[in-house]
């Protein structure tokens, strides 16, 4: 059995990655990534700040995206294409099915959400210039860019030449390359220096700016939270197409994000209003952007506590995954 779901996860996997939409989401969020290095030098707060609000959100957003639109892909079209027969006519239970698309899902979104994350912390590296005065980080420039070159070159040499399918190779060589820069930024510094490769996760803050060991704990939670979106992702795909997944998953992101002001402040005199507020996933609990820019530590119990309701949370949905596919006609 866990072969089988192996099997189903791993082929989800490759047709998620291979599908333009794949590329498209991940391309334009690195790039509104890098865009927001500069946006963030025109704000009256602390730049650095309003960089790693900007960043999370967009990472967030992008994962969410990035969920609705390829589970559709390799869920709702099988089912109306007809070829999710091939499958489960097989020794395959509608349960495994529904878990091994799940896995290959949140694989391909961890996927994108990793080279979103390394950019966001190289841009940390980089820091926002806020006067005329600021340089670039030359090691970030040419380490960051270089490995998207790499990762171009190589993937293009390929498909010429093997007949590589160019979208899934680029990203996953963009993967190990922009890893790669980013080591090479941890030990050297502005200067062109060799420095031990803990120094920026053991920088104070300064100006308010979170430290990196904050920040890191902050992505996790973030993809904690896509983990969730996944299994609704794929909760949508059972019954409604792409366009409705998409809607629903960003009304459930959005509302989530408001719960306890949409909610939680009625639920003692509101008997739906408690139904509700237990019912969406707070995503307050999830994004601690915030708390970062006001130099409130995010614990170790804390995170503890979170990662439990986003495990239970996912469960419950994936269980009404499996429960509205058991009844669909697939025939």
């Amino acid at each position: 059995m866990i072969q089988r779901i192996f099997s189903i996860a791993r082929n989800t996997f490759t047709e998620s990655i291979r599908q333009p939409i794949f590329m498209v989401v991940l391309g334009l969020g690195v790039t509104l990534l890098i865009l927001e290095l500069f946006f963030a030098a025109y704000t009256f707060d602390n730049d650095d700040k309003i960089l790693i609000e900007f960043c999370l959100s967009t990472i967030f957003l992008g994962g969410v995206a990035m969920a609705a639109l390829i589970a559709t892909g390799v869920l709702s079209r099988e089912i109306e294409n007809k070829t999710v027969l091939t499958v489960i006519s097989k020794p395959i239970g509608r349960p495994a099915f529904i878990l091994g698309k799940y896995l290959g899902v949140v694989a391909a979104v961890a996927l994108a959400f990793w080279i979103w994350s390394i950019v966001f912390l190289m841009l940390i590296r980089h820091e926002v210039m806020s006067t005329a005065s600021d340089k670039v980080d030359m090691p970030v420039f040419y380490f960051g860019f270089g490995a998207l070159a790499l990762a171009v070159a190589l993937a293009t040499w390929g498909n010429y030449f093997y007949h590589w399918v160019f979208t899934s190779r680029v990203v996953g060589i963009l993967a190990v390359t922009i890893t790669l820069a980013y080591l090479l930024v941890l030990v050297i510094n502005k200067k062109w220096e060799f420095q031990p490769i803990t120094t920026e996760f053991t920088k104070e803050t300064e100006d308010g700016r979170a430290v990196l060991s904050q920040v890191l704990i902050a992505l996790l939670l973030v993809f904690e939270g896509l983990m969730i979106l996944c299994a609704v992702a794929i909760a949508c795909s059972t019954r409604l197409g792409q366009v409705l997944t998409l809607l629903v998953c960003l009304g459930i992101f959005f509302v989530g994000t408001f719960a306890d002001w949409a909610f939680g402040r009625f639920e003692q005199i509101q008997p739906l209003a408690w139904v509700a507020y237990r019912a969406t996933p707070n995503v307050g609990y999830l994004f601690v952007a915030d708390a970062l820019s006001q130099q409130a530590p995010v614990t170790g119990g804390y995170l503890a506590m979170v990662s439990g309701y986003a495990a239970l949370y996912g469960l419950a949905v994936l269980c009404l995954a499996v429960a509205l596919f058991q009844t669909r006609e697939t025939g």
